[in-house]
């Protein structure tokens, strides 16, 4: 097994890279830019544009990887409902270049979406559930699965997720149960929704999933979170707890109050039982992660 990472300098990115330096597993990681995960060797890196179409193909030929792992994209929501074109170029464009060369080499092409696809109206999604994509980020995703679902090519999955943290090297962006840890921990004043519900997910986990479904061979739609769904606010009181910090900074408030560009779905969540079936996937409490952190 040869794997070609997208996004390697992203938090999954980094995990997938850790997991599969363990495993013995042959791999290329890529991003843009220079590496920024001190934890990669250099001799595995290659930056790539996943815009360029040529750059890609010279990859893929010189590498020849039998999977191909995509968790490139931009995934700033209220970003992509500013600047749709990019969100469209990076999220559905580059992904279709992606697919395309995977399917000259007859490589598994896997494909990282999100639970932004769903309109949040019932929560707890099964995979065979219907999409109806809220905001312009939701509907790049739901197009990039797209191509390959109407494919005729099979030899491909998709793994959707649910807001991923965890730690990693240089990453851009913070996610929400670092970020509470760090607030928390400083009795910074801080307005939290509870009327959004969403199942946080170990980027551990989800990498093992990532890597799992490729060394099964599995294709299909598989959801890969955390195994429960809590609101915002009670998220950021069990990392409190956890850490016995006081919570006396916290404010209640609800999504109208923020003035977001984009619109979020208010209930997700996910139906791990086909995860947890064809891949023996179980995933970690939020408690049982904060020791990592």
């Amino acid at each position: 097994m040869k794997i070609l990472i997208t996004g390697s300098n992203g938090l999954l990115g980094q995990k997938i890279v850790s997991q599969a330096i363990k495993k013995g597993i042959t791999f290329l990681a890529t991003s843009k830019g220079e590496n920024r995960n001190p934890d990669c060797p250099s001799e595995y890196y290659q930056s790539l544009d996943i815009c360029d179409a040529s750059a890609i193909e010279k990859v893929f030929s010189d590498f020849k990887p039998t999977h191909v792992i995509h968790t490139a994209a931009i995934t700033n929501v209220d970003a992509c409902e500013l600047n749709p074109a990019e969100c469209e170029l990076v999220n559905v464009t580059a992904t279709n270049y992606l697919f395309e060369a995977a399917q000259k080499i007859n490589a598994h092409f896997q494909l990282l979406s999100t639970d932004f696809i769903f309109d949040g109206e019932k929560g707890n999604y099964k995979e065979t559930d219907a999409p109806n994509p809220l905001s312009v980020y939701a509907k790049s995703k739901v197009d990039g699965e797209a191509i390959l679902l109407n494919a005729d090519y099979k030899n491909h999955s998709i793994v959707r997720t649910i807001i991923v943290y965890g730690i990693g090297n240089n990453l851009s962006r913070n996610n929400i149960i670092c970020w509470a840890k760090e607030a928390l921990s400083k009795g910074q004043p801080m307005n939290i929704i509870d009327d959004q519900f969403r199942a946080p997910t170990w980027a551990d986990d989800l990498a093992w999933a990532c890597l799992r479904i490729c060394e099964l061979s599995k294709t299909g739609i598989y959801h890969i979170s955390g195994p429960e769904t809590l609101s915002i606010y009670s998220i950021v009181e069990r990392v409190a707890k956890y850490y016995d910090l006081s919570t006396e900074s916290l404010t209640k408030t609800d999504s109208s109050t923020l003035n977001q560009p984009a619109k979020r779905p208010p209930r997700t969540g996910f139906d791990l039982t086909k995860a947890r079936n064809d891949l023996g996937y179980n995933p970690k409490t939020i408690e049982e992660t904060l020791k990592y952190l």
